[in-house]
C-alpha cells in the first residue's frame, strides 16, 4: 500500500510541476510551481508537527500539490478548478472515491475565508498562508503585489494593498497548535511593519502637502516663463516675416523693373531677394504648430509614461478614458508632480526649437543684407 502511495505521490508531483511550468502565465509572480513546493513542504512539517496518520499525510500531499493547478484555467474561484484537476488525476490513477473526496474537501477548505473541517484540512489551510509568519513576508507580499496588478484582477494602489494586508491579518488565526506556537509572533511582528510602512506612507503624503504651495508656485513660474519666452519669440518671428515681406515686395516692384535698364542689379537683387526669403522661412517654421504623433497604450498610462497635460498626447482618447486618468493623477501626488516635469520639460524642448530657428533666421537676414550690401558696392564701384 505504502509503494502505491509513494508512486501516486510521485506522479502526482511530475503532473502538477509539468502542468504549472507549461500553462502558469508569465504575469504570474507568486503562484508559481515554486509557491506550490513551498506550501507541499509546509504541509509535511506542519502534519508531522500535528502527528497526522500515514493516510492523512498522503491526502495533505496530494492536495497541497494540487491546491493552486486551477489558476491555469482562471483567478477567481481556482479552488473548484484545482479539485477538479485533481479529482481527474486521481480517477486516472485508479483511487477510490472516498479518497478522492478528502482530497477535494482540503483544496475547497483553502477558499477565502478559509473554512477547515478535520485537521488535514486545517493543516493545508495553515500551509497555504504560513508566510504571514514568517520573515520573507514582505518578499512574497511584493510578489502577488505585482501579479494582481499585471494580471488585471485588483486594480489598487500599493498603500491600498497594504490596507488590505492588514484587514487579511487581523480576521485571519492559524487553525494548527503548531502554526500557533511557532508562527504567531513572527505574524506580529509582520503585521506592525505592515502598519508602520502605512503610517509612514501617509506621514509622507501629509508632508508633501505643506511643501506642495512653493512646489506649485516654482511650477506657475517657469510655465510662466516659458509661455513669455515664446511670445517673445513669435513677436520676433512676425517682425522678421513682415519686414523681408515688405523688403520683397519693394525688390520685385521698384528693382525688378529695372532689370533691362540696369542688368548690373540683378545678381545683388537675387541674392537680397533669396536671403530675405529663406529668413521668411525659418521665422514661420519657428511658429508653425507642431503635435506629438506618438502612440502610446493603456499600459503606458498605467505605468505612469505618458504626458497627460499635453494636449497632443490626450487629443485622440475617449473622454471617459481621460477622465479616469486624470482622476488618478490628481489622487496621486508624486504621479501628478512627474506629470508636471514631464510637461515643463517637454515646452522646454519646443521652446528651444522655435529659439534656434529664430536665431537661424536672424543669422541669415543678417549674412543676407551683408552680402546684398557688398554686392551693391561691388556692382556700382
Amino acid at each position: 500500500m505504502m509503494k502505491t502511495n509513494e508512486t501516486i505521490l510521485n506522479d502526482a508531483a511530475v503532473f502538477v510541476a509539468n502542468l504549472l511550468q507549461k500553462e502558469t502565465p508569465e504575469k504570474y509572480f507568486y503562484h508559481t510551481l515554486e509557491h506550490t513546493k513551498n506550501v507541499v513542504e509546509n504541509a509535511v512539517l506542519i502534519g508531522t508537527g500535528e502527528r497526522l496518520s500515514e493516510e492523512e499525510m498522503v491526502v495533505l500531499r496530494i492536495a497541497a500539490w494540487f491546491h493552486d493547478t486551477g489558476y491555469v484555467k482562471t483567478y477567481q474561484g481556482h479552488e473548484a478548478e484545482s479539485a477538479k484537476i485533481a479529482d481527474n488525476f486521481l480517477t486516472q490513477q485508479n483511487v477510490d472515491s472516498e479518497f478522492r473526496t478528502k482530497v477535494s474537501a482540503c483544496i475547497l477548505a483553502t477558499t477565502y475565508p478559509q473554512n477547515a473541517g478535520c485537521l488535514t484540512e486545517k493543516v493545508l489551510c495553515d500551509a497555504d498562508l504560513m508566510h504571514l509568519g514568517q520573515e520573507n513576508y514582505f518578499e512574497l507580499a511584493t510578489k502577488l503585489f505585482q501579479e494582481q496588478k499585471n494580471a488585471g484582477i485588483r486594480k489598487m494602489s500599493k498603500a491600498e494593498f497594504q490596507k488590505k494586508s492588514v484587514q487579511f491579518f487581523e480576521e485571519h488565526s492559524f487553525y494548527t497548535g503548531y502554526c500557533k506556537s511557532t508562527l504567531n509572533e513572527t505574524k506580529a511582528k509582520n503585521l506592525e511593519q505592515l502598519k508602520e510602512k502605512i503610517k509612514k506612507r501617509e506621514e509622507k503624503a501629509i508632508s508633501s502637502k505643506t511643501y506642495s504651495r512653493g512646489v506649485d508656485s516654482m511650477f506657475k513660474l517657469t510655465a510662466r516663463n516659458q509661455i513669455n519666452l515664446s511670445q517673445i519669440a513669435d513677436n520676433k518671428s512676425n517682425i522678421l516675416i513682415s519686414l523681408n515681406g515688405i523688403i520683397i515686395s519693394i525688390a520685385l516692384v521698384t528693382l525688378v523693373s529695372k532689370f533691362k535698364q540696369e542688368s548690373t542689379i540683378i545678381i545683388p537683387t537675387v541674392i537680397f531677394i533669396l536671403f530675405s526669403l529663406s529668413t521668411i522661412v525659418l521665422a514661420i517654421l519657428s511658429t508653425r504648430p507642431y503635435i506629438s504623433k506618438r502612440k502610446f497604450t493603456k499600459d503606458d498610462i498605467q505605468q505612469q509614461k505618458v504626458n497627460l497635460l499635453f494636449f497632443g498626447n490626450f487629443y485622440q482618447m475617449r473622454p471617459e478614458d481621460y477622465e479616469k486618468a486624470i482622476s488618478e493623477m490628481i489622487d496621486n501626488n508624486p504621479y501628478l508632480y512627474s506629470t508636471l516635469t514631464k510637461d515643463q520639460y517637454s515646452l522646454g524642448i519646443v521652446l528651444a526649437r522655435k529659439y534656434k530657428l529664430l536665431r537661424w533666421a536672424y543669422n541669415v537676414f543678417m549674412v543676407g543684407l551683408i552680402i546684398t550690401v557688398a554686392a551693391f558696392l561691388f556692382v556700382f564701384i
